[in-house]
């Protein structure tokens, strides 16, 4: 069987004061883990236990939606873990930084065309930095839908996914979204994401 659920990468009060412990915990233990144990019943007796999640998310369309909710949900939280850290680089750099200051200007036009779209985001989804066609874009998705599905209107690989449900920030920062992505920023890990992208580009 392929599909694991992760451990998380630090403790859940390691991402403090910017994330708080009890939101972390629950988010992890409660949210992300119901999603993973949802898609793990979804897919039981079936020939998608031999597939790995990238593979079953980029023909969505073929399978129901419990499998759609709960595997983009599984996936989805992945990669919202692992592209923050308490320690982590602030600032992109190398190749990434290049693609970045190419297709948005600069690191400081890229963040504000990301929060932007995140702060007006309506109701619950993620927000994407994706190499599409070996070109970076930045798309948002509803509910546990992701750029890797053929059902989303811009496909592509994620290198960095941010979560805007509010159980992601509820405790902390209310209904003030935009407090919460301005924190996040301090949570990033450019290293992870450089990874995440040099990954991406292989398929090109």
């Amino acid at each position: 069987m392929k599909h694991l659920f992760p451990e998380l990468p630090y403790d859940f009060n390691a991402l403090e004061p910017y994330l708080d412990a009890r939101t972390v915990e629950i988010h992890y233990s409660k949210h992300h883990r119901g999603y993973f144990d949802k898609f793990m019943a979804a897919i039981e007796n079936t020939d998608l236990n031999n597939q790995s999640i990238e593979t079953i998310l980029s023909n969505i369309s073929q399978y129901p939606a419990a499998v759609r909710n709960n595997g983009g949900g599984f996936y989805n939280h992945n990669l919202y873990w692992q592209c923050m850290s308490p320690e982590g680089v602030r600032h992109p750099s190398g190749l990434l930084a290049e693609a970045i200051n190419a297709h948005f200007e600069s690191f400081t036009k890229f963040k504000e065309t990301f929060s932007t779209l995140a702060a007006n985001h309506f109701g619950a989804g993620f927000i994407w930095l994706s190499v599409v066609d070996g070109r970076l874009e930045i798309s948002a998705t509803p509910n546990q839908d992701n750029p890797l599905m053929d059902t989303v209107t811009i496909q592509g690989t994620p290198i960095l996914a941010l979560d805007v449900w509010e159980h992601a920030y509820y405790l902390s920062y209310q209904n003030v979204r935009p407090d919460y992505i301005d924190a996040w920023w301090h949570l990033v890990d450019w290293e992870q994401v450089e990874i995440n992208y040099l990954s991406a580009l292989q398929a090109f």
